[in-house]
């Protein structure tokens, strides 16, 4: 194998290496605005309007819930995680929420 080869084949193998160490699931969203949440008064409408779709829905302790959240996982470097969890009264008003990031 020429030298040119064995650069090409390891380049290939490094790229290959680097692409399966790393992962990322949902999508971004504004986190400029979660401070604009407000307990008993937000709406599911609000929320909405604020962030978009959300990337998870549920349902915890018979509340709905929404999901807003982006994790980036590599084998080569710290976790990049970014969520949020809304969750909503019977009226569609937030009850409560949660928003963590290690940015």
């Amino acid at each position: 194998m020429s030298m040119i080869s064995s650069i090409k084949a390891l380049s290939v193998a490094l790229v290959m290496a680097a692409m399966v160490g790393c992962a990322t699931v949902g999508k971004d969203f504004a986190t400029h605005n979660v401070d604009q949440i407000q307990i008993g008064e937000t709406t599911r409408a609000d929320i909405q309007e604020m962030f978009g779709e959300p990337w998870r829905t549920g349902i915890e302790d018979g509340k709905r819930t929404w999901t807003y959240g982006k994790y980036k996982w590599s084998a080569f470097g710290d976790a990049e995680t970014t969520d949020l969890v809304v969750r909503f009264n019977q009226d569609g008003t937030v009850s409560s929420y949660v928003y963590n990031t290690t940015e």
